[in-house]
């Protein structure tokens, strides 16, 4: 049982020095408090030549949503171009189940069409002899029809950069950092690249962004997606300032389906209008798919304390006489001499046996004249 007890000691004291001083670092006060600020820019051109919009040049202020630099920002690399759509009369896509039609009678003038592109007219337009068609719409025509092309149009998109610049603050002890080297030296950001020899030098390879997330880019490209950015702040702030790094951690956000399925990718609409000469809107209707990319920030930072020290201490202390109880139990009721050490830990006491009568008696009227 000596064995035993000396056991928990070590234990308990193990674990209190070990796990909750060296490991959680239970000496310090701790801030998760964090407060962040994220600016991110892209850079990056790229030259294509479609059918839709020709010869073009594509820079930051074409592919990049919205251009603000927050941190969310979406990069797009690929297009369905709809050009010249004016409003007026049209008809509805077939591929919209609700704008089917056999009779004038099922195109109610006025009924929007469910997720369609316009508003019934009340007329059904069929090709040749066929027996089924689309309702008449209006809405901007000619409406979108085109698939979506087999290949990324931006897919050289893979090698722009963009530039992840992260303030924090921990607002318990008026600590502040960034995630960008502190120099004076102009051409830092223009020539550097983030690796393990840079890790002050947030600029980061699109492609490779994807790559660490285990996507392929022309995959993810082409029907688009939704990329994590982790950055994790853990600061000791015992230690250096400059011992307080940001960690990078990197992982794709989105379901990903198969290449069939419904649910896959990320995609939104957007306009460009414009009026011709005879004073008449017109619009570029484009269907964009690219990447979304959000970056997080999460951070602790822990300073050492006399109040966590000493709590600690104290939940050690008391676990030590813990030890001693459960000790006790085992002599008391797991041993074979357990009654020796009972005998021994406790005395007993008995009364009422005091050899005669007469004292007896003589207590017990004492006794009748206290309670009275």
């Amino acid at each position: 049982v000596g064995l035993l007890y000396r056991l928990l000691q070590v234990s308990i004291l193990t674990y209190l020095v070990v796990w909750v001083f060296l490991v959680k670092k239970g000496y310090q006060d701790t801030d998760t408090s964090l407060q962040s600020s994220i600016v991110t820019k892209v850079k990056g051109v790229t030259f294509t030549n479609t059918s839709e919009l020709g010869e073009r040049l594509w820079d930051v202020a074409d592919y990049v949503i919205p251009p603000q630099g927050e941190n969310v920002f979406f990069v797009v690399t690929n297009l369905i171009v709809t050009p010249n759509q004016r409003q007026e009369t049209c008809a509805e896509s077939e591929s919209i189940p609700d704008a089917w039609c056999y009779a004038d009678s099922d195109c109610p003038p006025g009924e929007p069409v469910v997720a369609g592109n316009g508003v019934k007219t009340g007329r059904c337009l069929r090709v040749g002899n066929m027996q089924r068609g689309t309702c008449e719409i209006f809405a901007w025509c000619p409406v979108e029809t085109k698939p979506r092309p087999v290949k990324p149009l931006l897919g050289k998109a893979e090698d722009f950069t963009v530039y992840i610049k992260n303030f924090i603050r921990f607002p318990k002890f008026n600590f502040s950092k960034t995630n960008v080297l502190d120099t004076k030296d102009r051409a830092f950001l223009k020539s550097c690249q983030f690796g393990p020899k840079n890790p002050y030098c947030p600029i980061f390879r699109l492609g490779s962004v994807v790559s660490w997330t285990g996507s392929n880019f022309q995959e993810i490209a082409l029907q688009g997606g939704v990329i994590g950015i982790q950055i994790e702040w853990d600061c000791d702030l015992d230690k250096a300032p400059s011992e307080c790094n940001p960690h990078y951690s990197f992982s794709r956000l989105d379901n990903k389906f198969s290449e069939n399925s419904i649910s896959s990718g990320y995609n939104f609409r957007f306009a460009k209008y414009y009026r011709d000469g005879a004073g008449v809107e017109f619009r570029t209707l484009m269907k964009a798919y690219g990447i979304r990319f959000d970056v997080m920030v999460n951070g602790k930072a822990g300073k050492f304390s006399i109040i966590p020290t000493i709590i600690n201490i104290g939940s050690g202390v008391a676990l030590m006489g813990a030890g001693a109880f459960f000790c006790d139990l085992v002599l008391i009721y797991f041993i074979k001499k357990s009654h020796f050490y009972r005998d021994k830990k406790y005395e007993e006491v008995r009364s009422g046996h005091l050899g005669n009568g007469k004292v007896n008696a003589e207590q017990l009227q004492n006794l009748q004249t206290v309670e009275a």
